[in-house]
């Protein structure tokens, strides 16, 4: 009989993608995915190593598993993901709950390492090590047939551990970029895109599983295509996943402001099923803090980009994220970042008080912002963003928008409207899962909209 195993996934819509080639390798080894804990022999926790609250929710989960196992049948409790990778042996010395912690280079010998250990054998945990190692500097350098980078193999189709009409899709891994404040090229490499008859097999495969809604995912999806030679390579995919049968609406996350071109906007508005959806990682307005960040621009180019969207589409939906309370940050900054956000008028924006990473250049600097008046910071922030956004969705009262309903219910999601991170589109019947229909926005309640079947 096949042993059953519970996959639990934390963290970033890239994380599923990794743990549906995981449960791609057990299913194909006998090994049977379980919702219930209950019944499951080993459970896998999928974990997010990005910031202090996620790794939290990524230890508790891992004791919770052990709590189970004392309880139930479970014999083996592993880790993998983002915080295994990155804190690897250090976490197991303080995490002796898991039974082994590993690295994503062991994924592909995932069944090797639950067999060994229920069957009482121990597996040595990962050694973290700076993956940016792996691989040449110059991305047309680039070459990763000998080496396992998650979610893009070739070899291993994905499983589906939802029965949602959306997925993400995962176009490329890593990032190249050197932010002060993030250490997430450390633990996930430099950059490497997936090529696009791969990705292309997976919309194709998503499709027939029902999908109708593809999120394109990645660390920095403006890169993509500069390792494979082809810069405009995004411009390219983008029409030939339009063009796949059953797909409805294709979303791209993570677009990196100082990497976009003009032709990937004219793309985005231009290409039917591509929703006008724009995903702008602006972490601040000051050019003086974006500096110490080590990235690039400040109010006056963001609010030129942003103009130019407008410009294609007005009622494009356009969201971003911002960091308070980084080292050096000022009043004088804080002010700039209100007003700009103010003048942008972006439908959401998600608000993050800074906090130090270890192995990052930001912990190191000096003028650190005392916890109180970050918190401070964060609040006058948040409260600029939900007047924003509720004006912003003011604005669209009256509009006829398209609506995805995720499950059979009321709520569904417009295409101005990504699933998570956004409000919602409240109808008033209810409307069977995978539906798409369009609707007429009645009412704005913060981010979520009322709207009535058109």
């Amino acid at each position: 009989m096949a042993k059953k195993v519970h996959l639990v996934t934390l963290g970033c819509s890239r994380n599923e993608t990794d743990s549906a080639e995981l449960a791609s390798i057990l299913a194909a080894n006998d090994w049977q995915l379980t919702n219930s804990v209950e019944e499951a022999e080993a459970i896998i926790v999928n974990t997010c190593g990005f910031i202090d609250s996620a790794k939290k929710d990524s230890i508790d989960t891992i004791l919770a598993a052990n709590d189970i196992r004392t309880q139930h049948n479970v014999k083996a409790v592993v880790a993998v993901g983002c915080m295994a990778e990155r804190y690897g042996k250090e976490l197991q010395n303080e995490l002796t709950e898991a039974d082994a912690v590993v690295g994503f280079d062991k994924y592909a010998h995932i069944v090797q390492i639950l067999d060994t250990i229920i069957t009482g054998g121990q597996v040595e945990s990962h050694t973290p090590f700076d993956r940016r190692t792996l691989m040449s500097k110059s991305p047309s350098l680039r070459d990763t047939s000998s080496l396992f980078v998650p979610g893009h193999s070739a070899d291993v189709l994905r499983v589906r551990l939802d029965t949602k009409p959306y997925a993400p899709l995962k176009i490329a891994s890593g990032c190249d970029r050197r932010c002060t404040f993030c250490a997430i090229p450390r633990f996930r490499g430099a950059y490497v895109s997936r090529k696009p008859v791969d990705i292309i097999a997976e919309a194709v495969w998503l499709s027939e599983q029902g999908v109708k809604e593809l999120l394109l995912v990645s660390e920095n999806s403006t890169s993509y295509g500069k390792d494979l030679g082809e810069v405009r390579l995004l411009e390219m995919l983008l029409p030939a996943l339009a063009e796949i049968d059953g797909i409805e609406r294709i979303r791209i996350s993570y677009l990196q402001p100082a990497e976009v071109r003009p032709g990937l906007f004219e793309t985005i508005v231009s290409t039917e099923k591509v929703t006008n959806y724009f995903d702008l990682s602006f972490q601040h307005a000051s050019g003086e803090v974006l500096r110490r960040m080590r990235r690039f621009g400040n109010t006056e180019s963001f609010m030129t980009l942003i103009s130019n969207i407008r410009k294609l589409d007005p009622k494009a939906a356009i969201r971003s994220n911002v960091i308070v309370g980084f080292p050096g940050e000022t009043e004088a900054d804080v002010e700039e970042l209100l007003e700009f956000i103010q003048a942008a008028e972006m439908d959401t924006v998600g608000v993050f008080s800074y906090s130090n990473e270890e192995d990052t250049e930001a912990a190191l600097m000096e003028e650190q912002v005392p916890e109180r008046e970050i918190a401070e910071r964060f609040l006058a922030v948040s409260q600029m963003v939900e007047e924003i956004s509720q004006q912003r969705s003011e604005s669209r009262v009256g509009e006829i928008v398209d609506v995805l309903f995720d499950s059979t219910s009321n709520e569904g999601r417009n295409q101005y409207q990504a699933p998570d991170v956004d409000g919602i589109t409240i109808v008033d019947q209810e409307i069977g899962a995978g539906t798409l229909l369009k609707a007429r926005v009645i009412e704005a309640r913060g981010v979520d909209l009322i709207a009535e079947i058109a």
